[in-house]
């Protein structure tokens, strides 16, 4: 509950929020929102102080950036090392988790920045050749690098992969309770030239070809399912 947090697993005090059907969202870095000395903020400095102030400009979502665990802070959290690891440097789990359940106590509902179109290319700290190989998780030669954000590229028709991605939303919903989720990098996704050169100006053909990655186009319509069937209301969205 209230005060600084502390120790102790957290037990969740408030119902979850029937999602508004007029959303207006706050994009937040929990991180980047400390205020004078330039330190990393925690989770239970942003509910304390920053939360409030949400709430009193009238917003009804919060979108959460940087919170799967990453390595290389500068990448604002979008060089996933960890996918069920919520990011150290801003506290302890529980702390989200109280973060997450005082904003549902005003109302708020809370949306994770998932990133789940590619993952950073650590191997000693990342899941990248996790078992030794390059196609553990991700497709295996060119087509497993994404060469404008020097990252890993998931393998979107393999079992394993799909597993491990849609129970990483699963594990989000039911250990954190978050209300919904933007998945980051659609359109490279979508695609297997994943938007590089693209502009998607030229007419339909730009949309709608060969150049789709089904499997990925199918990961996100289970995805999608999966939520709703996890959580009531959830909300998608495709960045």
């Amino acid at each position: 509950g209230g005060g600084g947090g502390g120790g102790g697993v957290h037990v969740w005090r408030n119902a979850l929020p029937v999602v508004e059907q007029s959303l207006r969202v706050y994009e937040a870095h929990v991180g980047m929102s400390s205020e004078g000395e330039p330190n990393i903020n925690t989770y239970d400095n942003f509910r304390l102080n920053i939360l409030p102030r949400i709430h009193n400009l009238g917003y009804n979502a919060i979108q959460l950036m940087a919170i799967q665990e990453h390595a290389y802070y500068a990448s604002f959290g979008y060089h996933v090392t960890n996918y069920f690891a919520v990011a150290s440097r801003s506290g302890e789990p529980e702390a989200l988790k109280r973060l997450i359940d005082d904003a549902h106590g005003l109302g708020i509902s809370v949306f994770l920045d998932c990133v789940h179109a590619h993952s950073a290319k650590n191997v000693l700290d990342g899941i990248n050749m996790f078992d030794g190989a390059p196609g553990c998780f991700h497709y295996e030669g060119p087509e497993g690098y994404h060469s404008d954000w020097d990252s890993r590229v998931f393998n979107y028709g393999a079992w394993e992969v799909l597993r491990f991605l849609l129970s990483n939303l699963a594990f989000f919903v039911k250990e954190y309770r978050f209300d919904g989720f933007r998945f980051d990098g659609i359109t490279s996704m979508l695609y297997k030239h994943h938007g590089i050169a693209h502009a998607f100006v030229a007419g339909y053909d730009e949309y709608f070809g060969l150049h789709t990655d089904m499997d990925a186009s199918v990961y996100l319509m289970l995805a999608n399912d999966l939520l709703h069937e996890l959580r009531p209301g959830c909300v998608s969205i495709a960045e």
